[in-house]
């Protein structure tokens, strides 16, 4: 199994009971909504069917709710899509109307006001750009600049102003109560720019009297990144949108920028996922650039906990194959991780609790005794997320009765989340925890796994056993 997990993003390429069972048994960990595109009875229809494969392979795939978020948005297109000729003028208008490759409408109505002739405006992640020549009392004419197809409900980009949108609009607040109640694993909130926004959306999980949610802050703007400790702090992860991101600031800055994401996100014990353009040139090939390769190869090697397929399984020609290259891709990278270094970094911030100190210990032994796995029962889920942090070479199986723990812990770098019945001696905890641990990795005689965890459940909060089990 891949230490670093993949999320796929499901669309029309996608949306099919079988392709969807393709993506899951070759290493799909989470899949995600896109709520600008998706609505309530598709993700329903979507849900259905991972519940049946799920049963059918015996595993569980956790649920990404992603938020549209506070962003000017592209009406209805004639057939949901226009190419756009540079040098061809087009108009923006205020008003609802059913656009073309001449015209069409926008939800922001304040944009006439707040936008200034020659200011450019960034389409289709950057590569449509038109730029404002003139302004009338209901619609801006514009000059395409770079040419390019557009897309209904699309987002329309413009760098140099700030919106003057709430954070949560009610199709926003209306998405989070449907992810309370079809029990998603995560949110992930788009146009994130202060810690105030991620407490704002959590305000609302606990009047829902929701704790089981984790919520993953989007950074897609200069804001979010210049407030990033703070957003750290108060979320349970940060995903690197880039395309947003790469239209926010200049494009070569964020490669640089996702590497001080992905390693503040480590020294505070914090999620990190990359996403966008990863393996886009298979929407419509069947191989990826080496320059893609490469890329995905230094978010694993950068210590990402997760990545993130968007086109690439939502429109694709080849969700499935892209998939599968995405998966190889990682397996090899993880081989050539620094462990160590990674196990330094995080040794130097960790607390200095029972549970932090044993988490340190129990990765330093299974590395130096080149433990198969480490097997991690667990009601909460703390443990296991603790030691994934200090990133070991060999993987943690954690074990739970408890369906929320293993949909949250789906996410976490190199844990393989196993339901279980509830445990309720230690020897049966032992005993089940070698035989789960021989199903999920090739053990042979003499092989080494660390069992660990808190014991006896649901009394004891912290880490307080360690056992060395040789096979």
């Amino acid at each position: 199994m891949n230490k670093t997990k993949t999320i796929a993003t499901i669309g029309p390429a996608s949306q099919d009971e079988e392709i969807l069972e393709q993506l899951i048994s070759n290493g799909v960990d989470l899949v995600r909504f896109n709520m600008n595109y998706a609505d309530h009875d598709f993700c329903l229809e979507i849900i259905k069917k991972i519940k049946n494969i799920d049963t059918k392979l015996k595993r569980h795939t956790s649920i990404i709710v992603d938020l549209g978020g506070p962003s000017i948005r592209v009406g209805k297109l004639i057939g949901n899509q226009a190419y756009l000729i540079k040098g061809s003028k087009i108009r923006i208008y205020i008003e609802d109307l059913v656009g073309d490759n001449t015209k069409f409408s926008i939800n922001y109505p304040n944009l006439i006001n707040e936008v200034k002739f020659n200011m450019t405006i960034k389409m289709s992640d950057g590569a449509v750009e038109l730029k404002v020549i003139d302004k009338q009392y209901n619609y801006l004419l514009c000059e395409v600049i770079k040419e390019g197809t557009i897309c209904s409900n699309q987002k329309l980009n413009i760098p140099d102003i700030k919106l003057n949108l709430p954070f949560l609009n009610e199709k926003d607040k209306n998405d989070i109560i449907f992810a309370d109640k079809i029990k998603a694993d995560y949110l992930a909130l788009s146009f994130v720019s202060s810690a105030e926004d991620v407490l704002q959306v959590n305000d609302l999980l606990i009047e829902l009297n929701n704790d089981n949610i984790g919520i993953l802050a989007k950074v897609e703007n200069e804001d979010a990144y210049l407030e990033i400790d703070e957003i750290i702090k108060v979320s349970e992860g940060i995903l690197i949108a880039r395309g947003d991101l790469g239209i926010s600031v200049a494009l070569e800055r964020v490669p640089g920028i996702q590497k001080a994401i992905i390693s503040k996100c480590h020294k505070a014990g914090k999620l990190s996922i990359v996403a966008t353009e990863l393996l886009s040139s298979m929407e419509k090939e069947n191989r990826p650039t080496r320059a893609e390769v490469s890329d995905v190869a230094n978010a694993v090697l950068d210590g990402a906990d997760a990545v993130v397929l968007c086109g690439e399984t939502t429109i694709g020609k080849h969700p499935v194959e892209t998939l599968i290259m995405m998966e190889k891709i990682m397996r090899s990278a993880e081989e050539d991780i620094n462990y160590l270094d990674l196990l330094d970094k995080a040794t130097r911030s960790e607390k200095q609790d029972i549970t932090g100190v044993l988490s340190h210990s129990i990765v330093d032994c299974a590395n130096r005794l080149k433990c198969k796995a480490i097997v991690v029962p667990t009601m909460s889920g703390l443990t296991a997320k603790r030691i994934s942090r200090f990133r070991p070479s060999c993987p943690i199986i954690a074990i739970s009765p408890n369906l929320e723990t293993i949909g949250q812990l789906s996410l976490y770098f190199g844990i393989k989340a196993v339901l279980i019945d509830d445990l309720n001696t230690f020897d049966r905890i032992i005993k089940e925890a070698i035989k789960i641990a021989s199903e999920e990795v090739n053990l042979n005689k003499g092989d080494k796994i660390i069992i660990t965890g808190e014991y006896p459940f649901k009394k004891v909060k912290h880490t307080n056993f360690l056992k060395v089990e040789e096979i």
